[in-house]
């Protein structure tokens, strides 16, 4: 189809929606909020043209990207002006490209069934599914898509070590609500102190965008580098005073000044930060801590003063 024929396309808004893959009642939805050009009306009948799919093309590839229907309909309006989208776009895509270089594999279920003892375990597959370590390929019942291949090496070895699937799939639940809330602060973090300048106003322009993205791209291994060593710091602290608590080494003494890491459940940690808010969060734990310590002296001594009394009485 030529330009000109491209330009003079007309579209009844059934015809819209089968060329677009939208319903219909998506378009008129997105016609109410502003999101789609009115509408030629010749007679009883609305008339659209290429212009219209060419925008729905656009919202869906916005909306595929993770764009609510407000910023869509904000970044289209800003097109409509003359500001061009290619920066917002480059951003979105470096933001939504890969964070690791680790690529995807493929597994049948006869060496999945193999790599776990030989055994074939239904519930076990479908649990590993629902967390997506396992992805299904659509006709293939028999093979299976691994996002993350050391993520199943690590399983693999557990299994074989004599954790049960069901402790690692547990493990695995956890372990991902703890490295979510640290994505989680990392990304407040960076955009409090970096990317707030840029993203100040919506949408940014090309240049911003385009100097965000690059930043993107330099940070984005910093929150794994920084993992990796926190982790590796954690795991030396812990394994040594794991082994010398079940070698039955002496602990050594704790003064009154030294502090203790104690790890809390990810959801607890969240809730009193929202209540008091991050810079006073080790402060509150901390404060509540020695005032459930008090309480339950107090009580001990209460009960313990009771209970002579109780004893003098009898005698």
């Amino acid at each position: 189809m030529t330009g000109a024929a491209a330009a003079a396309a007309e579209y009844r808004i059934e015809d819209l929606a089968h060329a677009s893959g939208a319903t219909v009642r998506t378009i008129r939805a997105y016609q109410d909020r502003g999101l789609l050009p009115t509408p030629e009306r010749r007679g009883r009948a609305n008339v659209y043209r290429e212009t219209h799919l060419a925008r729905l093309r656009q919202i869906a590839d916005l909306l595929d990207r993770g764009y609510t229907l407000a910023s869509i309909k904000e970044l289209l309006e800003a097109w409509d002006a003359g500001r061009g989208l290619g920066g917002v776009l480059g951003l979105a895509a470096e933001v939504h490209g890969p964070w690791t270089d680790e690529e995807a594999d493929r597994i049948s279920r006869r060496e999945l069934d193999a790599r776990f003892g030989g055994r074939q375990d239904d519930e076990a597959i479908a649990e590993a599914v629902e967390l997506g370590v396992l992805e299904r390929v659509p006709g293939r019942d028999d093979e299976f898509l691994v996002p993350s291949p050391q993520e199943l090496a690590v399983a693999v070895e557990l299994y074989a070590a004599g954790v049960p699937l069901t402790a690692i799939s547990g493990h695995l639940r956890e372990l991902r609500g703890q490295v979510e809330h640290i994505a989680s602060r990392f990304l407040e973090f960076t955009t409090e102190h970096v990317f707030a300048r840029y993203l100040g106003h919506l949408p940014p322009t090309d240049a911003d965008a385009a100097e965000a993205a690059a930043l993107v791209r330099r940070l984005r291994p910093l929150a794994q580098q920084t993992v990796d060593a926190e982790l590796a710091r954690a795991m030396r602290t812990f394994a040594t005073r794991h082994l010398h608590h079940h070698l039955g080494a002496e602990q050594s003494t704790i003064t009154e000044d030294a502090t203790r890491p104690v790890l809390l459940p990810v959801r607890t940690t969240q809730a009193v930060q929202d209540l008091v808010g991050a810079d006073r969060l080790a402060e509150f734990i901390t404060a509540a801590t020695e005032r459930e310590v008090q309480a339950r002296t107090l009580d001990h001594l209460t009960a313990t003063h009771a209970k002579e009394g109780k004893i003098e009485e009898s005698l």
